[in-house]
């Protein structure tokens, strides 16, 4: 049976797998998807080595980055960016492709308004890379939120009201937040939020999470990632079955 999976590590709380196999159920596709909970990313050689029947792996947190010198090839636009999370397997062929970018595209057109001029993106890791690329694309200005001042425009301790006001859309790309680790949060200053707003969390379990409860709050429009997910797996069938 033709297999697919996630490579990642700590993923129960994945939405891949639950996703695609019941699409796989639904419309009568005779494939399984397969969680890969990995320690170092070496070990995807091993794998892609014993799994045969394996067509394509989505790759998540923190293997985006990581992945890349495993790949034969490399989609021009995931090389561009410096991330990939969709892999196409042919022949123990690895090449790698970044379907983030079209996801979050798609999930947050509908959403932009005209003072959504620049946009924070919390965290710098493969994830923010791909969001970065998206914005600047659609024209944004951006600037980077890092815990690690040499990674980022501003530290977490350096958000002023000024900057928080002049960035209206807030993305964030960190994993805080995600289940079981509910309470956690990026410490932006939420007290310089409103309603002009737009706060977008990559997180998608829990449906809403502390990041954007505490914008909710302050009147900010918020969204998870579930749409973006839905989107970029979808690309990511399309990109298996090319």
């Amino acid at each position: 049976m033709t297999t697919y999976g996630l490579i990642g590590k700590n993923i129960d709380y994945s939405f891949s797998k639950s996703y695609f196999n019941t699409k796989f159920h639904n419309e009568a596709i005779k494939a399984k998807y397969i969680n890969y909970d990995i320690d170092d990313i070496k070990e995807i050689k091993q794998i892609v080595n014993n799994s045969i029947e394996l067509a394509g792996l989505n790759v998540t947190i923190p293997y985006k980055e990581e992945v890349i010198p495993y790949l034969d090839e490399i989609d021009s636009q995931a090389e561009r960016i410096g991330a990939v999370n969709t892999i196409k397997i042919e022949n123990k062929k690895l090449i790698g492709y970044n379907t983030d970018v079209f996801g979050f595209t798609k999930s947050i057109f509908s959403l932009i308004a005209p003072n959504h001029e620049a946009a924070l993106i919390l965290g710098t890791g493969g994830a923010a890379k791909a969001i970065r690329h998206a914005l600047v694309s659609m024209g944004y200005n951006i600037n980077l939120v890092s815990r690690d001042k040499e990674k980022g425009d501003y530290t977490y301790e350096e958000l002023t009201s000024d900057i928080i006001k002049n960035h209206q859309l807030i993305v964030n790309c960190t994993p805080l937040g995600t289940h079981p680790d509910v309470n956690q949060f990026p410490p932006i200053p939420f007290e310089f939020i409103d309603e002009r707003h737009l706060l977008y969390d990559l997180i998608y379990n829990p449906s809403i999470t502390s990041f954007l409860a505490q914008g909710k709050e302050k009147g900010a429009q918020i969204i998870n990632g579930e749409q973006m997910l839905i989107a970029q797996a979808e690309k990511a069938w399309e990109i298996w079955n090319e």
